[in-house]
């Protein structure tokens, strides 16, 4: 029984270490970015797949998004205490020291950089190098400044399949067109789900000092006015690809209809602006993304 109990122990040490470090990394949205990379070096590869460039760019992206998501849970321990929701993140806790989390962030993005720089093409790392300062150096101060912080911190969000897209043609001739379609996707897909976010845990974000476009007495309506304005702004953003010739016309239908649906919540949400529709709002912006990825894919023009 000692024996047993002896193997076990570092078994669940090591279970334990892994989702500390899981949780610095923020392992689901690097999880996401590493999604809409592969989507964007997929819908460019129209000239064959290379499946050993595909995965040089997701592990060198995998890496500086960990970074970054250190880094940005390391500028913000003290706020992140001050909220039930980030208050057991492993900084705070005190489960990793703020200064290791420095080093192994700093690490991480330096190195997922220079990997991108050297296994993939100058261009991507560029890209990655523009979404971890405007991530690091420019959305999480702002949060603490001004109200405008969710609109500005889309911008990162968006940059990934830009990096899938350069990493699979290698030059900057194609992402002024077909490429920014999909950032164009991915910043309005981020605003109301966000926003979504922001009223569900207004009184959370305010305690902690994060300025908000839901705090004071016209939080309600800026915010519900601005989920209707932006879910309207993605429906000519999802259809772009059908008009760029990624996508067919059974994507361009699948994409209005879907878009339209959150129209519909998000109209619901200004009206209401109960933590009820505000839910349904953030887990259907939660389905419509995979949703409309998935018809792209399907639907690819050849």
């Amino acid at each position: 029984m000692k024996h047993e109990a002896a193997i076990q122990e570092p078994k669940q040490d090591l279970r334990s270490q892994f989702a500390l470090w899981s949780e610095l990394v923020k392992l689901r949205l690097t999880t996401m970015v590493l999604i809409t990379t592969a989507m964007g070096f997929y819908l460019a590869s129209v000239n064959g797949f290379d499946w050993a460039l595909l995965l040089h760019a997701l592990f060198g992206t995998g890496i500086l998004a960990g970074g970054a998501a250190a880094l940005n849970e390391y500028l913000e321990k003290d706020f992140d205490a001050k909220m039930p929701r980030t208050a057991n993140r492993p900084i705070v806790t005190g489960a990793i020291s703020p200064e290791r989390a420095l080093l192994a962030g700093g690490a991480m993005a330096a190195i997922g950089l220079v990997y991108l720089a050297y296994k993939v093409n100058l261009i991507t790392s560029v890209v990655g190098a523009v979404t971890l300062i405007s991530y690091v150096a420019v959305y999480t101060p702002l949060k603490r400044v001004t109200t405008l912080n969710t609109l500005i911190g889309a911008i990162p969000g968006a940059l990934p399949p830009l990096m899938g897209w350069t990493a699979a043609t290698g030059s900057t001739g194609t992402i002024a067109t077909e490429g920014w379609s999909l950032v164009a996707i991915l910043f309005f897909w981020q605003l109301p789900h966000f926003l979504a976010i922001a009223w569900i845990y207004r009184e959370d974000y305010e305690e902690a000092g994060f300025r908000m476009i839901s705090e004071g007495e016209q939080g309600a309506s800026n915010t519900g006015k601005s989920a209707v304005l932006y879910c309207i702004a993605l429906i000519p953003a999802a259809i772009s690809p059908t008009l760029m010739g990624i996508s067919g016309t059974i994507y361009c239908v699948g994409a209005v209809v879907l878009s339209l649906y959150f129209v519909v919540l998000s109209w619901k949400f200004s009206r209401q602006m109960t933590l009820e529709s505000a839910r349904r709002l953030f887990y259907y912006s939660l389905l419509y993304l995979p949703l409309l990825l998935g018809l792209m894919i399907w639907d690819r023009a050849a």
